[in-house]
C-alpha cells in the first residue's frame, strides 16, 4: 500500500506541474497580446469609456452626447428593421462608382505620366489649380452642370478621390530606382518589358497609398454631397436626423460611416500585402 502511494505521488506532482506549466504559458500568451493589444488601441478604448461614463454620469449632457450603449442600440435596431440597408447600398454605390471611376483614369494617366516627364510639365500646373481648388466649393457647379441627381453627386465624389490616387501613382513611377531601369536595358528588355516588369511592381505600394487616400475622402465627401438634395444615403440620415433631433441615430449613422471607413482600408491593406508580398518586412 505505501509502495503504490509512493508511486502515485511522482505521478500527481507531474500532472499538478504540467497544469503550471500550461497556466503559465497561458499567462505569458495574454500577456504577449496585451502588450502588442494596448499601445494600438489602449487610447480609442479610453476614449470610448471615458464617453460612456461621462454621459451616464451626467458630466455632460446627455440629450447631446448619448451614452454609447443608447446609440448601438439604436444602429442595430435600425439595422434590424432595414432602415438604414437601403441607405447603405445607396451610399455604397455612389462612392464606389466614383472611386472605380477614379482607379480607371487615375492610375493609368498617372503611370503614363509618371514616364513622360514633358507631358508631367505640361499637365501639372492645371492639375495642381484643380487639386486645390474644393470639391466642395466646385459642388454648387457641378449641380449646374448636371442637375441635382446622382450625376452631380458621383462626380464631385470622383473629382476629390482622383487627385490622391493620380498624383501617388506618378510619384510612384518617378521614385523608381533608376538603376533598375539601367539594368533591365542591360540585359536587352524593352520598354513594355521594363514597364510590365520594373515600373509597375516597383510603384504598386505607392498606388496603394493613394488608394486609401481615396477611399477615405470618397466617404468624406459622400456625406456633403447627400446633405444636398437627397432623400436617400447614410449622410441624408446624418442630417435628417440631426433635423429631427434623433440623435442617437444621428451618432449611429456617423458610427456606421466610420466602420465602413475602417472596412475599406483594411480590405486596401490586405489587398495590398496581397500583391506586394515582396515589400513587406520579414519576420
Amino acid at each position: 500500500m505505501a509502495y503504490e502511494i509512493n508511486q502515485a505521488l511522482p505521478a500527481s506532482f507531474g500532472g499538478l506541474k504540467s497544469r503550471e506549466s500550461n497556466i503559465s504559458g497561458l499567462g505569458s500568451h495574454v500577456r504577449r497580446v496585451l502588450a502588442s493589444f494596448l499601445p494600438r488601441y489602449g487610447l480609442l478604448i479610453a476614449f470610448l469609456v471615458l464617453w460612456q461614463v461621462s454621459s451616464t454620469r451626467g458630466w455632460v449632457n446627455p440629450a447631446v452626447f448619448p451614452p454609447l450603449n443608447v446609440i448601438l442600440s439604436a444602429l442595430w435596431t435600425n439595422l434590424a428593421n432595414g432602415a438604414l440597408l437601403d441607405d447603405i447600398a445607396i451610399s455604397l454605390q455612389r462612392a464606389g462608382t466614383a472611386f472605380a471611376f477614379s482607379v480607371v483614369i487615375g492610375i493609368p494617366l498617372g503611370l503614363f505620366m509618371g514616364q513622360f516627364r514633358m507631358v508631367e510639365q505640361a499637365l501639372d500646373p492645371i492639375l495642381q489649380l484643380f487639386r486645390q481648388t474644393s470639391a466642395l466649393a466646385l459642388y454648387p457647379v457641378f449641380i449646374l452642370l448636371l442637375g441635382l441627381g446622382e450625376t452631380s453627386k458621383i462626380f464631385v465624389i470622383f473629382w476629390a478621390t482622383l487627385f490622391p490616387v493620380l498624383l501617388s501613382t506618378i510619384s510612384g513611377v518617378k521614385e523608381v530606382d533608376k538603376k533598375l531601369i539601367e539594368m533591365a536595358r542591360t540585359y536587352g528588355a524593352g520598354p513594355l518589358t521594363i514597364f510590365r516588369r520594373v515600373i509597375l511592381p516597383a510603384s504598386v505600394p505607392a498606388i496603394f497609398v493613394g488608394l486609401r487616400l481615396s477611399a477615405t475622402t470618397a466617404l468624406l465627401l459622400l456625406i456633403a454631397a447627400e446633405m444636398i438634395g437627397a432623400n436617400k444615403g447614410i449622410g441624408f440620415q446624418v442630417m435628417n436626423a440631426q433635423y429631427n433631433f434623433q440623435i442617437p441615430l444621428m451618432f449611429a449613422a456617423i458610427l456606421l460611416l466610420a466602420f465602413l471607413g475602417l472596412a475599406a482600408n483594411a480590405l486596401l491593406v490586405l489587398l495590398q500585402r496581397r500583391l506586394c508580398r515582396w515589400s513587406q518586412p520579414s519576420a
